[in-house]
C-alpha cells in the first residue's frame, strides 16, 4: 500500500499536547498539520520535520536555536512562532493557524496581478522580512509558497530560519547553497553564503513573478536556472507584460542586481522604495503608452540604465568560482526545477564571462561552428528520446483527493468510486460540528495527489458525543454530582419533591431519565425529596379523611366535639399537615358533631324570605383541576384549593350535597 495513503500523526496527541487532527501540506521536508493545543484551547499548525532530519542532532539544535530567534519576532506579517519541541523521532514547531491560502495559489488561479496590485502583496511581505532583518534574521527563502493570504485579507510571511537551520544537518557540507532555485540570489548560488540582501534580491524576483505570471527562468533544468541567475540579469517585467509602468521595472531590476553592494541595503530599504512606486501607480492600472521601449542589448535590459529610487540600476559582467562539489536535494512541493527547495554543488555550475561569449576567442568561435554529424545525430536521437520520455511522464497518472467533507456517507463513497478511488470507510470519530452519518475527513486529506486507484479512506462522523445519564436514585445530592460529574455531565437545575418513600435529602430522580443518552458536558436536572410530609386534611370530611390517611400507611385516631362546622368535618390534626413524618406514625384528627340542637342557620327558617337559594354543589371529583374550579365558580360557589399529594386532577371535595349558593367548596388534588 502507498505510504502517502496513512499517516501514524492524525489522531494522535503529540508531546501530550497537541492533538493532531489533519494534514494540511506535506513538503520535502517537513508535514504542516492542523492540531488543537488543548492547554489552551486553541487551533494550530503544527510543522513536523521529516525523520531524515529529526535524526541528525546538528539539525535539532540548530532548529531548535532558530525557533528561539524566529519566536522571538512580533510583526503582524509574520506567522508567529508559539512552541517548538520533541516527542520521540518527531522534531516539531507549533505556529500560529492561519486559514487561508498561499500566494502560489493566487498566481494558479489568476496567473498574474496587476501592476498596483503586486504591489500591495510585496509591501506586506517585505515588512515581514524587514523586521526579521531588523532582528538580524534572514529567511533565506523567499517564495510564494511561504507566503500566506489569510481569509480576512492579511498577508503573513512563514518559515523564518528553516533554510539556516537545514545548513546544520549532516546532508550539507560547506558552500552548499540552499533555497529554492528560482528566486535563489547569485551569492547564494556561488558562495552558499546569505545575508539580508539575499532576501531582497528573492522579494525581486517575487515581484516579477506576480507581475508577469513566470519566474525569468523557470521551466528549464535546475543548473542552468542556477546559471542563469549568476551571469543573467533579470529581464524588465514590462517585456513580458507590457502594462507593467517603468517604476516597477526599475524596482525589480534594483532588488535583483547581481551585485549585492548595488541592491537596497535590507528589506526595510526596499520597502520604502516599494511604498514609494505605489504611490506613484494610479488606481485605474497603467497603460502601454507609458512603456519604455527597449533595444539591443540583453532581452528585457533598458537602452539606457533606468533610474530609481536606489539611482543607477545598471550591473557590470562578474566572473564566479565554483567551491566544491556539494550535494543536491528537491521540495516536493514544486512542480518545476525553478520552484524547488536545493542544495547544490558548486562545481557543477557552468561558468564563464557575464556576457555571452565576450570572453571567447574568435578561433574558438569558429571551431564550434564546423559540424560533426556523428554528435548531430547522436543529438537528434537523445532529443527525440527526451521529447518521448517528457510525453510518457506528462501523462497523468495521480488524481487529486475530492473535498467530500460533510457530505453524506453514502454519496461521497460513491462520487469517490466515480472518480477511480478503492473506497473503505473507516471507524466513526465523534464530531459536535458534522452530523452523523456525514464525511468528517479522508485518508489522505482533500486536495492530496496520489495514484490513480489507490485507496481513499472515508471518515464518518459519529455526530456528538454522548454519554448515558447514570443512575442515582437514593443517593445524596453530593454523591449523585459526583457520580454525574465522573459520567461526563454536569448538574443543571435541583427541586425538591415530597415522596413517600425516598427518604428527605435523597434523589428522587433525574430528567432526562436515566439511561437517556446527552451529549458529552450536557446538563442533567436532579429532583430531590423532601420525605414523607404529613397530609393536610382538615376541612375534609372524616371518612374521606381517614381512608386516605390509612391508604398512607398512618395510624388514625379520632376525637369527637361540639363544633358549628358540618358534622363529620375534621377541623383539627395532630401532627399538622406539613409535618415530617415516618410511614406508621400515629396522627389524631379532632372531628366536629355538628352544633349544638338549638343552633340553625339563619337562613333555614322557610319562611324567611331572605332565606339564600340552595343548590347541589357539582361532583369535581376526579375532574381536572383547572375544570373543576370553572365548574363550581359556574355554579355561583366561592372555591379554596388545597394540595394533599400534588396531582393535577382533583381527589376529594368538601361540603358536597346542596349548599347555599356564594358558599365556599374546598377542593383538594
Amino acid at each position: 500500500m502507498d505510504t502517502t495513503l496513512t499517516d501514524p500523526l492524525i489522531g494522535q496527541l503529540l508531546d501530550g499536547r497537541y492533538r493532531v487532527e489533519s494534514r494540511i501540506a506535506r513538503g520535502g521536508m517537513a508535514s504542516v498539520y492542523l492540531a488543537l493545543d488543548v492547554r489552551l484551547e486553541r487551533t494550530v499548525a503544527v510543522k513536523v520535520m521529516h525523520r531524515s532530519l529529526a535524526e541528525d542532532p546538528q539539525f535539532v539544535r540548530r532548529f531548535i536555536g532558530e525557533a528561539k530567534s524566529v519566536a522571538g519576532l512580533s510583526h503582524p506579517n509574520i506567522v508567529q512562532v508559539f512552541d517548538q519541541g520533541t516527542d520521540g523521532a518527531h522534531v516539531y514547531l507549533s505556529m500560529e493557524y492561519v486559514p487561508g491560502r498561499t500566494l502560489r495559489d493566487v498566481l494558479r488561479e489568476r496567473e498574474r496581478l496587476p501592476a498596483r496590485e503586486a504591489l500591495e502583496m510585496v509591501i506586506p511581505v517585505l515588512a515581514a522580512l524587514g523586521s526579521a532583518h531588523q532582528a538580524g534574521l534572514i529567511h533565506r527563502d523567499v517564495k510564494p509558497e511561504n507566503v500566506l493570504l489569510a481569509d480576512d485579507g492579511r498577508v503573513k510571511v512563514v518559515d523564518f530560519g528553516l533554510a539556516r537551520a537545514i545548513e546544520a544537518t549532516n546532508q550539507t557540507k560547506t558552500g552548499m547553497m540552499i533555497g529554492t532555485i528560482g528566486y535563489m540570489s547569485p551569492e547564494q548560488v556561488t558562495t552558499g553564503q546569505a545575508d539580508a540582501r539575499s532576501d531582497v534580491y528573492a522579494a525581486g524576483i517575487l515581484l516579477f513573478e506576480l507581475l508577469t505570471g513566470r519566474q525569468p527562468y523557470a521551466g528549464e533544468s535546475p543548473m542552468s536556472i542556477a546559471y542563469r541567475h549568476v551571469h543573467d540579469n533579470v529581464p524588465a517585467p514590462s517585456s513580458i507584460a507590457p502594462d507593467v509602468p517603468p517604476s516597477l521595472d526599475a524596482l525589480v531590476a534594483a532588488a535583483t542586481d547581481r551585485d549585492p553592494a548595488r541592491r537596497p541595503a535590507d528589506a526595510n530599504a526596499m520597502l520604502i522604495a516599494a511604498v514609494e512606486t505605489h504611490r506613484g501607480i494610479p488606481r485605474t492600472g497603467h497603460t502601454a503608452q507609458h512603456r519604455v521601449h527597449h533595444t539591443g542589448g540583453h532581452p528585457g535590459s533598458p537602452t539606457g540604465t533606468p533610474s530609481g529610487p536606489f539611482g543607477s540600476l545598471g550591473s557590470q559582467p562578474g566572473v564566479f568560482q565554483a567551491p566544491p562539489p556539494l550535494v543536491y536535494v528537491k521540495d516536493g512541493a514544486e512542480d518545476d526545477a525553478a520552484g524547488q527547495t536545493m542544495i547544490q554543488p558548486l562545481s557543477e555550475l557552468p561558468t564563464g564571462t557575464t556576457r555571452g561569449s565576450a570572453g571567447i576567442s574568435a578561433k574558438t568561435r569558429r571551431r564550434t561552428l564546423r559540424p560533426n554529424w556523428f554528435i548531430v545525430g547522436l543529438a537528434l536521437v537523445m532529443v527525440a528520446g527526451i521529447a518521448f520520455s517528457g510525453w510518457w511522464f506528462s501523462q497523468s497518472r495521480t488524481v487529486k483527493v475530492p473535498d467530500l467533507v460533510g457530505q453524506n456517507i453514502v454519496l461521497a463513497r460513491q462520487a469517490a468510486l466515480n472518480a477511480g478511488f478503492e473506497v473503505k470507510v473507516g471507524q466513526a470519530r465523534f464530531d459536535d460540528k458534522v452530523e452523523k452519518d456525514n464525511v468528517l475527513d479522508t485518508e489522505p486529506g482533500p486536495g492530496a495527489e496520489v495514484d490513480k486507484g489507490s485507496v481513499l479512506t472515508l471518515i464518518p462522523s459519529a455526530g456528538p458525543e454522548t454519554v448515558p445519564v447514570p443512575n442515582v436514585a437514593n443517593l445524596s445530592e453530593a454523591e449523585a454530582r459526583t457520580k454525574i460529574s465522573e459520567a461526563g455531565l454536569a448538574v443543571g437545575r435541583v427541586s425538591k419533591n415530597q415522596s413517600d418513600t425516598v427518604p428527605r435529602g435523597q434523589v428522587i430522580g433525574t430528567n432526562p431519565a436515566v439511561g437517556k443518552r446527552v451529549k458529552k458536558g450536557g446538563s442533567v436536572n436532579l429532583v430531590i425529596s423532601l420525605g414523607l410530609l404529613m397530609p393536610d386534611v382538615s376541612q375534609m370530611m372524616r371518612d374521606q379523611a381517614e381512608k386516605f390517611l390509612r391508604d398512607k400507611g398512618f395510624n388514625v385516631q379520632v376525637d369527637e366535639t361540639d363544633n358549628s362546622a358540618p358534622r363529620g368535618t375534621v377541623i383539627a390534626q395532630d401532627p399538622v399537615g406539613g409535618t415530617p413524618v415516618t410511614a406508621g406514625d400515629s396522627v389524631r384528627l379532632t372531628v366536629s358533631k355538628g352544633p349544638d340542637e338549638g343552633w340553625h342557620w339563619p337562613w333555614e327558617n322557610d319562611d324567611s324570605e331572605s332565606s339564600p337559594d340552595f343548590v347541589v354543589v357539582p361532583d369535581v371529583r376526579f375532574r381536572a383541576l383547572k375544570d373543576a374550579q370553572r365548574e363550581l365558580k359556574a355554579a355561583g360557589f366561592q372555591v379554596k384549593v388545597r394540595k394533599l399529594v400534588g396531582t393535577r386532577r382533583v381527589i376529594e371535595e368538601n361540603p358536597r350535597g346542596r349548599q347555599p349558593m356564594g358558599s365556599t367548596i374546598t377542593i383538594w388534588h
